[in-house]
């Protein structure tokens, strides 16, 4: 059995694809355990892996409303390298497996010649033409780091999207598109009507008026209305409306098989599981410099939903609600492309390049 090392952050939408993989590797006999910011290691542990506390990395948390310039030094972080090569140091590993955005880590990882795995649990189009490329990618080469030639070194980058919607011009040779990490994806087999309302579990500048705004658009719907603030909205910060319930938490899972309509922030992985239980959504980008708007607007050219403005008024979302509700073309593109989710499952696919990877090492003339 094999012994892996899974480099993460506190950044929400990224940490489900990582703990998903790291599963079915568990599941598999390997050992798993984690290094990443302070603030996860209570649902790391309570997921039952070991957490390896930083002590060099940069304090960051997903709570708190971060600037650009913030989010650059996160992923351009030495810190974080730091204290994967003295972890490794500590107690070797056979591979480790670095999130994509962590480009300090996926540095060091490089220059102390460990063998190392990149999870890119987006779009590879976003992390292509913004992430290496544009004022980010122009930041982390200003930074001394170099993610072209880290991602060159990798022996394998794991990508979990869907060709459908992300389709990869000529990938590179290590470069692995495995699909979406999802829970127990199953089509949505309710009877009522029942909308599922869940934006971002990051903290995103204006995400309670945009709640509250899809809130009062689902009046008269004749519907269920079920929303999931997450940790950084009070539920009972909300405007109350007869017929909505709000919790802070309730898993996906549990909803999706009985909802009709999923309204999200266009996150990878909230969007991919709604996809995978054939739910058309609505989706509303809360940051235009993330992934959420090019996923979005990938779903809307499939037929299967519809992107709105954050700002939009309960008013201009109304119709939009009512009409992805009801049935039509929408419901088809959604269960199309739900069926090409459940037939690329990520954390399988995922945990098979780790364990062929680790594999490779111990062959001569392996990489």
């Amino acid at each position: 059995m094999a012994d892996y090392l899974f480099v993460t952050w506190d950044g929400g939408g990224n940490v489900p694809p990582a703990v998903g993989i790291a599963r079915e590797l568990r599941r598999r006999g390997h050992t798993v355990r984690f290094l990443g910011h302070a603030g996860q290691e209570q649902a790391l542990t309570a997921a039952g892996f070991e957490f390896v506390p930083p002590r060099h990395a940069r304090a960051f948390s997903s709570g708190l409303v971060n600037s650009p310039l913030t989010m650059m030094a996160t992923f351009g972080d030495r810190g974080l390298g730091r204290d994967l090569v003295a972890e490794v140091g500590r107690r070797p590993v056979d591979l480790v497996v670095v999130d994509c955005l962590m480009v300090g880590a996926m540095h060091a990882a490089h220059a102390a010649g460990l063998r190392f795995a990149v999870l890119e649990h987006l779009y590879d189009e976003y992390y292509r033409r913004v992430v290496l490329s544009g004022p980010m990618g122009l930041n982390l080469r200003v930074r001394g780091l170099r993610p072209h030639a880290a991602l060159a070194a990798a022996s394998a980058r794991l990508v979990t999207s869907l060709p459908q919607l992300d389709p990869l011009p000529r990938p590179a040779s290590n470069v692995r598109q495995v699909g979406p990490v999802v829970e127990a994806a199953s089509p949505a087999v309710g009877s009522a009507p029942l909308v599922l309302v869940s934006l971002s579990t990051y903290a995103y500048r204006g995400m309670q008026r945009s709640l509250e705004s899809v809130v009062e658009a689902t009046a008269g719907l004749g519907a269920r209305v079920v929303v999931t603030t997450g940790p950084v909205i009070d539920p009972a910060d909300l405007r109350p409306r007869p017929g909505v319930e709000v919790h802070r938490y309730v898993p996906h899972a549990e909803l999706m098989p009985s909802a009709t309509l999923f309204v999200g922030h266009g996150g990878h992985g909230g969007t991919m599981t709604a996809l995978a239980h054939d739910l058309p959504v609505v989706l509303m980008p809360m940051y235009d410099l993330a992934d959420q708007p090019l996923v979005a607007r990938s779903v809307e050219r499939a037929g299967a939903g519809r992107v709105v403005d954050r700002k939009a008024s309960p008013e201009q979302l109304a119709p939009v609600l009512a009409a992805l509700l009801d049935d039509g073309p929408h419901r088809s593109a959604a269960a199309r492309l739900g069926a090409a989710v459940r037939a690329l499952p990520g954390a399988a696919n995922g945990a098979d390049v780790l364990e062929e990877t680790t594999r490779q090492a111990v062959q001569p003339g392996a990489k």
